[in-house]
């Protein structure tokens, strides 16, 4: 029994990466059955389509690695003030972003600031804010109170209680956020293209303007892929931190 659950996991494991790279695969098999024309041959090319896929990947990447040292840590100081002025008052700031339709946030800040990749950085991490906030608050809220109380028993301080105690048992609700905001992250990242930040919006948007239907469905397979791969990597993360028993 023990052995065919593990092959079990294991096959569920490694289906999503196999997936993808069956469908990337028969994407590149189709596109080389096509006859391409100049503009599509610059296109979909090797270095042209690693170097929009790099961008992409690094935008989203960084931008998720800053909302969760931002939102973290915001989430866990408004837990810790107990105050429920001050949890209002920090949603509102993280659904501000959240409530502007994305393209809104990224040009906004493209005429107030600059275009480029950090102002695409910038809007996605305020996009993607909210999810990671409003779950640690939730992860923490929802940690049994007698648990916290047995803790407490033991004679931990509140600082022991929320490293050892809280966020631990938190950790599984604050992980499914970030998980959400890299999701977030990978679909606004291809609106970058508008302010000049690269990415894979450039292929979408350049084979919508061109026609160059090759172009558009190459560009968005691999967007889509990348957020199927990222999804399933942190999935893997949140079960190697999750604690035993949860």
């Amino acid at each position: 029994m023990t052995v065919h659950t593990g092959q079990t996991l294991g096959l569920r494991r490694f289906a999503t990466p196999l997936a993808v790279a069956a469908v990337v695969a028969l994407l590149f098999v189709w596109v080389g059955t096509l006859t391409l024309d100049s503009i599509e041959q610059r296109t979909l090319n090797t270095g042209y389509l690693l170097d929009r896929t790099q961008e992409h990947v690094v935008l989203t990447v960084v931008s998720s690695a800053l909302v969760a040292l931002l939102a973290i840590p915001a989430g866990i100081a408004a837990y810790r003030v107990r105050s429920k002025a001050v949890r209002a008052a920090v949603i509102a700031l993280g659904n501000i972003g959240q409530a502007t339709p994305a393209v809104g946030v990224v040009i906004l800040l493209a005429i107030v600031w600059q275009t480029g990749f950090y102002t695409a950085l910038i809007s996605l991490v305020a996009y993607c804010f909210l999810p990671v906030l409003r779950n640690t608050l939730t992860g923490l809220e929802q940690v049994d109170h007698a648990t916290r109380e047995a803790a407490r028993g033991m004679g931990m301080t509140p600082r022991q209680v929320l490293w050892r105690i809280e966020l631990p048992l938190a950790s599984p609700v604050i992980l499914a956020g970030l998980r959400t905001a890299l999701v977030f992250s990978v679909g606004v990242a291809t609106i970058a293209t508008f302010i000049n930040a690269g990415g894979l919006g450039d292929m979408i948007v350049n084979g919508l303007k061109l026609q160059r239907y090759p172009v558009i469905v190459v560009g968005a397979v691999l967007v889509a892929a990348i957020a199927v791969l990222i999804d399933w990597a942190a999935g893997l993360v949140e079960d190697l931190v999750r604690p035993r028993g949860l």
